[in-house]
């Protein structure tokens, strides 16, 4: 059973939230909490799998609330605004959230959206995807490239060329055939990357290939690829 918290400074937003996830079978929502700051403590409590975050709320915002709650608790983020905004995808991002979507999603579109962070993998909306890839290729790598490259040394070949595809935005079944490897494989190559870099998920991976340099905006990777 997945576990959710619900935060948003507006009670209409919690109680259609709660109606929706609470007729999940797999889904219990736990708790409310309608600041940045009692979503930090609620989440701290009540330990829950994924928290829904508004980012626009008195005190502290979604996005320092998720930055607190990725950093102390295990819960993934799926932050929810009503503001289609690029420094609020970026900010999220940033801050360790697993998930960006609009309030205007369908409920069946919300389900799927909480039991795709629960599982581990990262989903944003495909606005917020382009804009976030457009903003990373527009930043200079210099200044932190050295550092963040560093952090590569720990990967194989595979791995580093796992990394390239997720950052192209390729899903496992294209990367399996770009690759000639099976998904199984790529699932494989994935979660020992995201481990070896102490990344929660693919979009923290995506930020990390462009800021260390690892992936250049207007570059292609046409070399040979062997199977495993």
């Amino acid at each position: 059973m997945l576990r959710v918290l619900i935060a948003d400074d507006q009670d209409l937003f919690r109680a259609g939230f709660g109606l929706i996830l609470g007729a999940q079978p797999d889904m219990e929502v736990v708790g409310e909490a309608a600041d940045g700051e009692e979503a930090i403590a609620e989440a701290r409590r009540l330990q829950p799998d994924v928290v829904l975050m508004d980012v626009r709320m008195p005190g502290k915002n979604g996005i320092e609330a998720t930055r607190e709650i990725c950093a102390t608790t295990a819960a993934k983020v799926l932050v929810l605004t009503m503001f289609d905004l690029d420094e609020y995808v970026y900010d999220a991002v940033r801050a360790g959230a697993s998930g960006f979507l609009l309030k205007d999603i369908r409920r069946d579109e919300l389900a799927h959206a909480v039991r795709t962070v629960a599982s581990g993998e990262a989903l944003l909306a495909p606005a917020a995807t382009r804009r976030l890839l457009e903003d990373l290729v527009r930043r200079p790598a210099h200044g932190v490239a050295p550092r963040l490259a560093a952090r590569l040394d720990a990967l194989t070949e595979r791995e580093r060329e796992t990394l390239k595809l997720v950052a192209g935005g390729l899903s496992n079944a294209e990367i399996a055939a770009s690759l000639t490897v099976t998904e199984h494989t790529v699932k494989t190559h994935v979660s020992r990357m995201l481990t070896k870099l102490d990344l929660r998920d693919r979009v923290q991976a995506v930020v990390l290939a462009y800021e260390s340099g690892l992936v250049v905006a207007g570059e292609s990777d046409n070399g040979d690829r062997t199977r495993d």
